[in-house]
């Protein structure tokens, strides 16, 4: 056996399935094996191997054991000459392990080798050679000297920007998402270190390579797509944490006592930086449109209130009270700012129908109130309607300026944005174009471009696979998917190496499979297309959902002398109640579960589990019946669990 294919899988089960195409199509040329180690995925994962690649060895564990306990797992069960740890979020392409199995036989020396690794544009990514992560080096990352000195041979030491991409080089450290190990250095220098959960292992192998004796390089003449930031979040506090301090766990391993601890204090720093500057950033992003508009609102309706009390109602004199400005405009506003956001006025795509039913809805409220007010808190119905005129241009004008300024996320015509090609045979562009139909993907073009010369007359055919800069330059072409049963992994990466100035998203379309793949830059999640499913992560349900549990707090905060009489915990009743009506909790959810891969939602007092009598519940079907909720909201499903366990509200 030459060669063993170990990839960790945890709930990427549409990444896992591309990445096995590609890896099937590159073992043919070698004798291999491949392993699939599954740290209980509940997105289907496991079902998907055994059905579509029954020759995998796959390992299921009831747990998710971390990344370097699963490689492990598999590396004893190897019989390969050579080891290689793969991420399932990549592609490899179809020369790719005779290639690098012929360069490590050809050099004794080589302990481990990595592979040139392109994102889901096709740009190259650095991390594809990595310099030690000594004191200094961590210093010029952390502070961005290396990003703006990337080819300085002392402040680019950690992605070795002085070093050719496309030569091939000694490096010291090898990226996790392809890490070809040969098997009888693993056997010298021991497996991976547990220690490290996620990230870290890589370095911590790599270095322990050059200790051994044996040397790391870095193969370009190879390339694999990486959709870098799938599984992970860069941006999250949990990744800074648990990446920086993996860089600690590294440091105290291998350094010195005083390096160790220098080392230690530069990441505990680093760690409290980068969070911090995470949480300002994601609350700063988050209340920055409403900021905005409230701002923009309050301001208007002063200027109003100004012109119309000179030129109007207090021609001879007066003034309206400061309680005008001080409450009611506020008051005002904000209910404007609510409707408008139950309205879906705050969704992307933007949609100003929605922004203008938002505030009608908010003023007919307002005047209801109004009515109901004593006459010596009414200060005019007519600056209400002047009010309501001025938000609905505040609102107009914002969202029409951001859009002539190009702001991607209020795109006024999101309908003609996609702008797409399909790049395959006739059979494939048909199943991937009724694919699409059931994404509710909407395009303004859609077009087949042909891989052979069978397909010229099709009635969508603009043109061959040879044409494809020309068709996307004449068409306005914003997106290419290409068929992968009928282009080859090189093939897709030498379009997407070639087109990667022309400006468009590449995805990939598996043959047979129900979703298609791409990733829009190295720093977001990869793009997934899927049959559409109503997830509890859209907007609209995130609004519905939070607007049932106002209502339905106020509701059973009315009837509480009633509910109260069969509640298993009386007095937690009313402490759920104020917590979910201030959004500290949601009714149903996860419980208090939480899952990596499943929308984020608040903790909750019940949850699917809750509503099930008589049957004990294991933390398999308790896992599946949260993503089965999550993935296929319905207020009714709210409503039907709170009803069903009406005496648990107080636990």
């Amino acid at each position: 056996m030459k060669l063993s294919v170990i990839i960790v899988n945890y709930n990427v089960q549409h990444f896992l399935e591309q990445c096995l195409h590609s890896v099937f199509k590159a073992s043919k040329g070698v004798n291999s094996e491949i392993f699939v180690v599954d740290n209980n995925s509940v997105d289907g994962s496991v079902a998907m191997v055994k059905e579509k690649f029954p020759e995998v060895k796959l390992i299921e564990n009831k747990r998710n054991t971390g990344f370097s306990y699963a490689n492990n797992q598999a590396i004893k069960m190897a019989h390969g000459e050579y080891v290689l740890l793969l991420n399932p979020d990549t592609v490899v392409e179809e020369d790719t392990f005779e290639k690098v199995v012929s360069f490590m036989d050809a050099h004794p020396d080589a302990g481990g080798l990595g592979v040139k690794m392109l994102d889901g544009k096709g740009n190259f990514l650095p991390e594809s050679k990595r310099g030690l992560p000594t004191p200094s080096v961590a210093f010029y990352k952390i502070f961005g000297f290396s990003k703006l000195f990337p080819k300085s041979k002392t402040f680019g030491k950690y992605h070795l920007g002085f070093l050719d991409k496309d030569k091939i080089s000694d490096v010291e450290i090898l990226s996790g998402a392809f890490m070809l190990i040969r098997k009888s250095v693993l056997d010298k220098i021991g497996l991976l270190d547990e220690t490290f959960f996620m990230y870290g292992e890589d370095i911590d192998l790599s270095y322990r390579i050059i200790m051994g004796g044996y040397k790391n390089y870095y193969f370009p003449e190879t390339r694999i797509i990486h959709y870098k930031g799938e599984s992970t979040r860069k941006s999250s506090v949990n990744y800074v944490f648990v990446f920086y301090r993996a860089m600690v766990i590294f440091a105290k391993k291998h350094f010195s006592q005083h390096n160790a601890k220098t080392f230690s204090n530069l990441i505990n720093f680093a760690i409290y930086l980068r969070a911090g500057a995470a949480l300002i950033i994601r609350f700063l992003k988050s209340i920055a449109l409403p900021a905005f508009d409230f701002g923009l609102i309050m301001i208007g309706l002063i200027l109003i209130k100004d012109y119309y009390a000179h030129n109007f109602k207090f021609i001879a004199g007066g003034s309206y009270s400061e309680t005008l400005i001080s409450i009611a405009f506020p008051v005002y506003t904000i209910l404007w700012m609510f409707t408008v956001y139950l309205s879906g006025g705050y969704d992307k795509p933007v949609r100003l129908f929605q922004i203008v039913r938002g505030v009608l809805i908010g003023t007919g409220i307002i005047l209801i109130g109004y009515a109901l007010l004593p006459e010596a808190y009414r200060f005019s119905r007519a600056l209400i309607l002047l009010g309501t005129v001025w938000t609905v241009l505040s609102y107009l004008i914002s969202r029409l300026s951001f859009h002539i300024a190009r702001f991607k996320s209020f795109n006024l015509n999101p309908d003609m944005s996609k702008r797409v090609v399909i790049i395959g045979k006739q059979e494939e562009f048909e199943r991937v174009h009724n694919l699409l139909k059931q994404t509710n993907i909407n395009t303004s073009f859609l077009g087949f471009i042909s891989a052979d010369d069978n397909g010229n007359h099709h009635p969508d055919y603009v043109g061959n696979i040879n044409q494809i800069g020309e068709v996307i330059e004449i068409y306005k072409i914003n997106e290419v998917i290409f068929c992968s049963r009928d282009i080859s992994s090189q093939g897709i990466i030498d379009y997407m190496h070639t087109l990667v100035s022309a400006a468009v998203d590449f995805k990939i379309a598996p043959p047979e499979s129900l979703s298609i793949i791409g990733s829009n830059s190295i720093d977001t999640a990869g793009d997934l297309y899927i049959i559409d499913v109503n997830s509890i992560s859209k907007s609209k349900n995130k609004r519905n959902k939070r607007l049932f549990d106002v209502l339905s707090s106020l509701l059973l905060l009315m009837l509480s002398p009633i509910v109260i009489l069969f509640q298993d915990d009386k007095i937690g009743l009313y402490g759920n109640i104020v917590s979910v009506l201030f959004g500290f909790k949601s009714w149903v959810g996860y419980g208090k579960d939480s899952y990596e891969h499943l929308p984020v939602i608040r903790p909750s007092v019940l949850s699917p589990v809750d509503a099930i009598k008589n049957f004990t519940i294991n933390e398999d079907t308790r896992s599946r019946l949260h993503l089965a909720y999550s993935k296929d909201y319905r207020i009714q499903n709210d409503v039907n669990i709170v009803w069903k366990a009406i005496r648990k509200l107080g636990n």
